[in-house]
């Protein structure tokens, strides 16, 4: 295994110059940017081919100031690894590596949630500012976080405060953060130890009954891209992400298999095949596009605006959004007595856990209690 090295290495610049920088192996958190990496411009510049005296000294200042830092820099990063705390890796502006993290998160696909992690982070803006270093977060800060989410105000309302599952979620996203800071030797201690998460209550996750679905189908709607993207949601368990980004090159069918996909996990990033009923297939190939997506030319706010409507025209008394789609494919396979493992893998879960939740939806010993005492009341 290659050992610690910080290494003087140059870049060429213009002006015939070089910069200096130091090539760190394994990569470091840099200071000044609280990214990972192998570089450390030091800002220090020389002559790449000295013409005179007056340039071969600036040539020999400078590469001595510059081995000086690279010395201190090797003993620095040695020092981490005997678990002392002299560290240059340790003092980062918390804010920007916090930034980091959700655009890393971005990048590596997970852009379903995108949205929510750049809210966490304007909330810890809110309650710690821009300014904090890493040295300076403590216990304190972790758990008046805590107290800020469950009683601050959502950012787009002066009147509502945060629900308890909202606040919960960008906790959790928090804790994450300083599990990776404490992995990335950001933080000496890891404050996730003593985070004390905000437990989340149970939403009665509204599903649809066949016959409403049978009812929707009927239902005029002004665009029926949104009709077919909701049914075969329905039909397939798919989320609103991966129903958007579905491409016709993903779409298979075979004597073996039937229709199936060939599907990432917009969320998990996870791919696998996932199997679709004829009636889903036949509601693909409704669509006008013949490449690229199957769903274009739409908008999340778009789908919205157009879905309030077709369900208050059909009459149905539920909150309905689109990933009540989702939830109602869950509970159906449920109720249709599906492998609660088969509906794990269908829906892209990682976790059984998740999965279960669904089987709150439908409780059969409640129905079966329910319906346990029979009395003849005139015959009702």
């Amino acid at each position: 295994m290659r050992k610690t090295s910080v290494t003087l290495r140059t870049k060429k610049i213009k002006n015939g110059m070089l910069s200096i920088y130091l090539d760190y192996y394994p990569p470091v958190v840099i200071p000044t940017t609280a990214k990972l990496s192998r570089r450390e411009f030091l800002k220090i510049k020389i002559y790449e081919f000295p013409e005179n005296n007056l340039q071969n000294r600036h040539n020999e200042s400078q590469l001595d100031l510059a081995e000086e830092i690279r010395a201190q820099r090797f003993l620095q990063l040695r020092n981490r690894e005997f678990g002392l705390p002299e560290n240059i890796e340790h003092n980062v502006n918390f804010h920007k590596y916090f930034s980091s993290v959700v655009e890393e998160y971005y990048n590596e696909g997970s852009r379903s949630n995108y949205q929510v992690w750049k809210v966490c982070l304007k909330h810890w803006e809110s309650f710690a500012g821009k300014d904090l270093q890493s040295r300076q977060l403590t216990i304190w800060h972790v758990k008046e976080y805590r107290n800020y989410l469950l009683t601050t105000k959502k950012r787009r309302s002066d009147s509502k405060k945060l629900s308890i599952n909202t606040a919960g979620t960008y906790y959790k996203n928090f804790i994450i953060v300083l599990k990776k800071a404490f992995k990335d030797r950001i933080l000496i201690t890891n404050l996730a130890t003593d985070a004390k998460h905000i437990k989340e209550q149970r939403n009665t996750r509204v599903y649809l009954s066949e016959d409403e679905l049978t009812l929707l189908w009927k239902t005029p709607i002004d665009e029926p891209k949104v009709k077919h993207m909701a049914m075969f949601s329905a039909l397939t368990g798919l989320r609103f992400s991966d129903v958007i980004t579905l491409k016709w090159e993903d779409i298979f069918k075979d004597e073996h298999q039937g229709a199936y996909i060939q599907l990432t996990h917009q969320k998990t990033d996870k791919r696998q095949s996932h199997p679709i009923s004829n009636m889903a297939h036949e509601i693909l190939k409704k669509q006008s596009s013949q490449k690229d997506l199957i769903f274009q030319d739409i908008k999340y706010y778009q789908v919205v605006r157009y879905l309030k409507k077709w369900i208050d025209d059909s009459k149905i008394q539920k909150k309905v959004t689109f990933h009540s789609f989702r939830h109602t494919y869950a509970t159906l396979q449920i109720a249709n007595n599906t492998n609660i493992y088969v509906i794990k893998e269908m829906l892209g879960h990682a976790s059984i856990s998740t999965t279960e939740i669904y089987l709150h939806s439908l409780d059969r010993d409640k129905i079966k209690a329910a319906n346990s005492i029979n009395i003849d009341l005139d015959g009702l």
